[in-house]
């Protein structure tokens, strides 16, 4: 089946998948899932290569009339495939589910096709392009939309401007961090110097103070009275010679 059509559950744009291959680098490709009813349709991605793509969301519920962005992102190569050819093929389903249901609701037998529900199915080709051509495509099926590449150039302007934004207030913060870093190094030397001062003043106060007290307070000592003992240690003195 086809995804245009009005008898389709939902319609896929663009009808392909598209991207840019370089070595070493990821590429994506986004896929807009419009729903045709007015039932709440759930999908389901698969391809024939899973370990080369990476598919968010690849299972969703679209509500009705309304529509969701499927990014399908082709994981980085390590070489380049025989004359750009791609063979991997993409194979989208789709089924009518009860209203309100949510993606974590749905059962497990949801997209079995053994089951009694019915089960459409669009299948997409991937093609690989070289990046400098990739807008010179004059394949209708996958050109870009204008809103699209609008939208895109002004998301990109906004987070460059944010990153800008965001770069000079880190530089600014730096700034004052230095400037109050050292301001308060000074303050600190200061503060010490004068603390030290007061210190060694105060110090000096009291010691000459308790040095004063201390002279002030205690009398001298009184002479040693004269004891009527004599240390037998001590000979006595010889009596001087008479003179006759």
């Amino acid at each position: 089946m086809t995804a245009d059509g009005n008898s389709q559950l939902i319609s896929v744009q663009p009808n392909g998948l598209k991207f840019a291959f370089e070595l070493e680098k990821p590429s994506f490709c986004d896929l807009k899932v419009v729903n045709n009813t007015d039932h709440h349709v759930a999908f389901k991605v698969k391809t024939t290569s899973p370990k080369k793509y990476f598919v968010r969301p690849n299972t969703g519920v679209v509500q009705p009339l309304d529509s969701s962005v499927i990014r399908v992102t082709l994981q980085a190569q390590r070489e380049y495939p025989p004359d750009m050819q791609c063979k991997d093929k993409f194979l989208l389903q789709s089924t009518v589910v009860p209203p309100n249901t949510d993606v974590d609701d749905l059962p497990a037998d949801t997209f079995n096709k053994e089951s009694t529900r019915e089960i459409q199915e669009c299948k997409l080709k991937v093609f690989y392009v070289n990046p400098s051509s990739r807008g010179n495509s004059e394949d209708e099926g996958f050109k870009s939309y204008p809103e699209q590449s609008a939208d895109s150039n002004s998301t990109v302007r906004h987070l460059k401007d944010e990153r800008d934004t965001a770069v000079r207030q880190t530089l600014q913060l730096q700034q004052e961090l230095d400037f109050l870093k050292r301001r308060r190094q000074r303050r600190n030397d200061s503060g010490f110097s004068l603390m030290f001062a007061f210190v060694v003043g105060l110090i000096g106060i009291l010691v000459g103070f308790l040095l004063n007290l201390s002279l002030s307070s205690s009398p001298l000592p009184p002479p040693p009275p004269s004891s009527p003992f004599v240390d037998s240690s001590i000979p006595p003195p010889s009596a001087p010679p008479s003179v006759d």
